[in-house]
């Protein structure tokens, strides 16, 4: 899943960014509101956790810019007030969900990634292929029975490659999708990633190559 974090409080926002990494997502931060919007709009980031009052250009702005273009980013506004005129202001502009400060990180975790969900189009909550089953809920990945230990990032290009249900995903989406910002754009990390992914996931192989646009996990695998 990736996540664009816009807070003016660097403190706030460095931590909302590291707790949700350590969640197995891809998080990018912008500290004030034209950075946030212009991030916006050349990612597509699956949802926005979007601070109203921020310098350069208000949440409020943002988050109708989001809705007016018709993304399917999903966002998460935070405000200092609590008080229900506010929340329903919030919501009337378009926002998905909405956070009080102070704010309880579980709860935080919790409507990313209920969100997140709904930034994609349907798919079963458990992915399966063959042998192989992907839970993303409880973020467990099993083949035969028996329980693979990936990294985040090999947890994220599995989930990116079966929910694409046999297409191919080039490894420029796998970046966009599963690395954030800070990511070198000609690195090697996605052939690697898949490299080594694909010793965890043993025999018969799931993933395959296709020369010149990405990889795919074709959906008629049959187990051994």
């Amino acid at each position: 899943m990736r996540v664009l974090v816009v807070e003016d409080e660097r403190t706030m926002a460095d931590a909302i960014a590291r707790g949700l990494r350590r969640q197995g997502m891809a998080v990018d931060v912008a500290y004030d509101g034209l950075q946030g919007h212009e991030m916006a709009y050349v990612t597509r980031y699956d949802v926005v956790v979007l601070d109203r009052d921020l310098p350069g250009m208000h949440g409020d702005e943002i988050c109708a810019a989001l809705v007016e273009s018709g993304a399917l980013t999903r966002v998460l506004m935070l405000t200092a007030s609590s008080t229900v005129a506010d929340r329903v202001e919030g919501l009337q502009l378009g926002a998905d969900d909405y956070l009080a400060k102070p704010f309880a990180f579980e709860e935080l975790v919790a409507r990313v990634q209920a969100l997140g969900r709904r930034a994609t189009p349907a798919a079963p909550p458990v992915l399966t292929v063959g042998d192989l089953v992907l839970d993303p809920a409880r973020r467990v990945v099993t083949r035969a029975g028996v329980t693979l230990d990936l990294t985040n990032k090999e947890f994220g290009v599995l989930e990116v490659l079966l929910r694409a249900r046999g297409g191919v995903v080039s490894s420029e989406e796998l970046l966009d999708r599963v690395w954030d910002a800070n990511t070198d754009p000609f690195t090697t990390t996605v052939r690697v990633t898949v490299m080594t992914l694909r010793k965890k996931l043993g025999d018969p192989p799931l993933i395959e190559t296709v020369v010149g646009a990405g990889y795919r996990v074709p959906e008629a695998v049959v187990a051994s």
